[in-house]
C-alpha cells in the first residue's frame, strides 16, 4: 500500500477512539474533553453537519478522524466549526496599547499593555481538535490533518465563513497548572483551571460573562509568570502553530482567557491550501518509481463522503492526474472522476 492514512467524516461508532484520544490530548485541550456525553454529542453534530442535517448551515461542527489504514485504527483527529460565537458567546482577551504621557513630568511618555474582554469573532470560522497519537506523528501526518480542513473548506465553500481563526493552547503544565490562570482567572473564577476549563467546553459560558472582570487588567500588574506565557502556545502545539503560520495565519494580538494561550486568524481566500489547491480528474495508473511522481494531497472534494490522502501522484497536463488504484480506492473514487489535489509549490 502506498499511502499510511486518510482522513474521513467521524462517525457515531467513533466514539470508544475519541475518548482515547482525548485521555492522551492531556490537561488544557478544551475540544477534546474526557467526557463520554459530550463527545458523543460531537460525533452526532458532526454527522449531522456532514450530511447538512443542522437547523443552520453556520451551526456545523465538522470532526474528521485519522485512520491508520495497515491497522485500521483511529490515530487522531482534526475538526471546523463553520460558525463562532453564533450559538454561544466565544469571549477573549484582546490586548490593546495605552499610551500614556505627562508634560509636567518632564515630557514622560510610554506605553503600557492591557487585556480587554472581548467577544469579536462571532461568525468566524474555527479550525482546531488538530490531535495525533505521539507515535503515529511526523511523517507528513501533521500535514494531513491539518490541510484536510482546509480542503473541506475549498470542497465547500458556501459553508464556511470568509474569515477564519485558530485558538492555541496555552502554558499548562503537567498537572494542569496554568501560570497565567493562576495569576489573574482564579481571582475572579475561585476555582481550578480544570474546572473552568469544563465549565467552558460544557455550559453556554454564562459563567464567564457573570464572574470575568469588565475593566481592563494592566499587563504589568500582573507577576512575572503570567506575563511570560501571555501569547505563547502549549509545547506540544508549537508544531501547529509552525503550520497555521506557513497557511498566512497571523497572531491578532488576542489571548484565550483561561489559558493566555494565542489566536490567530487569515481571511479563507488567502489561506496557502485552498489558493494553491486545483480540480482534476483522476486516472489509475503506476505511480511508485516514476521520476515525474511529486507528493501531495487528494481528496475526494465532496460531502458527505469527504475523505483525504497524503500520497504521490503525476500530473498530466493541467487538469488530470495519475494515481495508485489503492489511493482511489482509500478516497472512494474512481477513474474519470474529479478531485481536489495539492501539491506543495517548488
Amino acid at each position: 500500500m502506498s499511502i499510511e492514512y486518510v482522513m474521513r467524516p467521524s462517525r457515531l461508532d467513533d466514539l470508544g477512539a475519541l475518548m482515547e484520544l482525548a485521555e492522551l490530548s492531556g490537561p488544557g485541550f478544551t475540544s477534546l474533553p474526557v467526557d463520554e456525553p459530550i463527545l458523543m454529542e460531537r460525533l452526532e453534530k458532526s454527522e449531522q453537519a456532514f450530511h447538512s442535517r443542522q437547523k443552520n448551515i453556520q451551526y456545523g461542527k465538522y470532526l474528521m478522524m485519522m485512520e491508520h489504514l495497515p491497522t485500521g485504527k483511529v490515530v487522531g483527529c482534526s475538526a471546523v466549526k463553520a460558525g463562532t460565537g453564533i450559538d454561544q458567546p466565544f469571549f477573549n482577551y484582546r490586548i490593546i496599547t495605552l499610551a500614556q504621557a505627562s508634560h509636567a513630568a518632564g515630557n514622560l511618555r510610554f506605553d503600557m499593555d492591557a487585556l480587554v474582554l472581548t467577544n469579536e469573532y462571532v461568525g468566524y470560522t474555527e479550525v482546531g481538535t488538530l490531535f495525533l497519537k505521539p507515535d503515529h506523528r511526523g511523517g507528513g501526518a501533521g500535514r494531513l490533518a491539518a490541510q484536510s480542513r482546509y480542503l473541506l473548506m475549498a470542497a465547500a465553500p458556501e459553508r464556511f465563513s470568509d474569515r477564519v481563526l485558530a485558538e492555541l493552547r496555552g502554558v499548562v503544565d503537567d498537572t494542569g497548572e496554568s501560570p497565567f490562570w493562576e495569576c489573574l482567572g482564579r481571582h475572579f473564577f475561585r476555582m481550578d483551571f480544570a474546572e473552568a476549563d469544563r465549565l467552558s467546553a460544557t455550559t453556554d459560558n454564562q459563567f464567564i460573562v457573570d464572574l470575568m472582570p469588565r475593566y481592563p487588567v494592566y499587563v504589568d500588574l500582573l507577576p512575572p509568570e503570567a506575563r511570560e506565557v501571555i501569547g505563547r502556545c502549549h509545547s506540544e502545539g508549537v508544531g501547529a502553530y509552525k503550520l497555521l503560520q506557513w497557511e498566512g495565519f497571523e497572531f491578532d494580538r488576542t489571548v484565550d482567557i483561561f489559558d493566555g494561550g494565542p489566536l490567530v486568524a487569515a481571511q479563507r481566500r488567502h489561506i496557502r491550501t485552498i489558493q494553491e489547491s486545483r480540480v482534476v480528474t483522476v486516472e489509475a495508473g503506476e505511480v511508485e518509481g516514476d521520476p515525474d511522481a511529486r507528493q501531495g494531497l487528494l481528496c475526494s472534494n465532496r460531502l458527505p463522503d469527504f475523505r483525504v490522502s497524503l500520497g504521490k501522484f503525476i500530473r498530466r497536463g493541467e487538469n488530470n492526474l495519475v494515481v495508485s488504484s489503492d489511493i482511489l480506492e482509500a478516497l472512494h473514487l474512481k477513474p474519470g472522476m474529479p478531485a481536489r489535489f495539492w501539491v506543495r509549490s517548488k
